[in-house]
């Protein structure tokens, strides 16, 4: 089994605080700094992850998950491109090729205090994309503010909250108001709808149908609107 973090960094109460107001503002200047985006969800998600790894206990797959530990790397994910069109593994890689993403470029989980909340921190960060994926949700900044407030409503981590601050900061008029008429009331629906995400294990199911899967996870695909000139 690989391991999760790059090198695990054990802070004080005031280095915590420190590194996460640094890591909170430098986010909220750039929100497509993921490292920024990692080290804030670490140095203030601890509680949160807890109450997440309750949750996967008391679920099957969670519990797999967590006996099994397994890692969205391209040496675990990689048959998915050979999969049938119709299914959730083929859709994720369409996602990700599409988008030339590689699953390797997740940045390392440093900040957790214990083995077991580092690994579940690092599997919220390298399901992201299977959730887009069911979801239909692009990667544009509209996109990804969308998929923040789900994720958000599934882990309650404040770094989603801030997220979508900095991301709809930096929206113009037109994007504004297609995120807050069309997918801000979807993705408080959809969030809330669905069954605990994180508690999937979403390997298993690649090779199912996409529209079985989002069915029987309760997922409702985003809107698709009229796209505004300008976004």
């Amino acid at each position: 089994m690989l391991g999760v973090g790059g090198g695990h960094i054990r802070l004080k109460g005031w280095q915590q605080a420190a590194v996460a107001l640094g890591s909170a503002f430098g986010a909220l200047l750039d929100p497509r700094r993921a490292d920024l985006i990692a080290a804030l969800g670490e140095t203030t998600g601890r509680p949160f992850f807890e109450r997440v790894l309750e949750r996967m206990k008391t679920s099957p797959e969670g519990r797999a998950i967590l006996l099994e530990r397994p890692r969205v790397i391209s040496a675990n994910v990689g048959h998915a491109w050979d999969l049938p069109e119709n299914t959730f593994g083929a859709a994720y890689a369409r996602f990700m090729g599409s988008r030339n993403f590689s699953p390797d470029d997740r940045p390392p989980v440093r900040f957790m205090d214990s083995e077991e909340l580092a690994y579940v921190a690092m599997r919220a960060r390298e399901v992201h994309d299977f959730w887009h994926t069911l979801f239909g949700l692009p990667t544009n900044l509209i996109g990804e503010s969308a998929l923040k407030v789900i994720e958000f409503e599934q882990m309650l981590l404040p770094m989603c909250m801030l997220s979508v601050v900095g991301g709809t900061a930096r929206f113009n008029e037109k994007q504004r108001a297609l995120f807050f008429q069309h997918y801000f009331p979807w993705a408080t629906r959809a969030g809330l709808r669905c069954t605990d995400l994180i508690s999937v294990y979403y390997e298993r199911h690649f090779n199912e149908d996409l529209e079985d899967v989002r069915k029987r996870w309760g997922i409702i695909p985003a809107p698709v609107p009229p796209k505004p000139n300008g976004v």
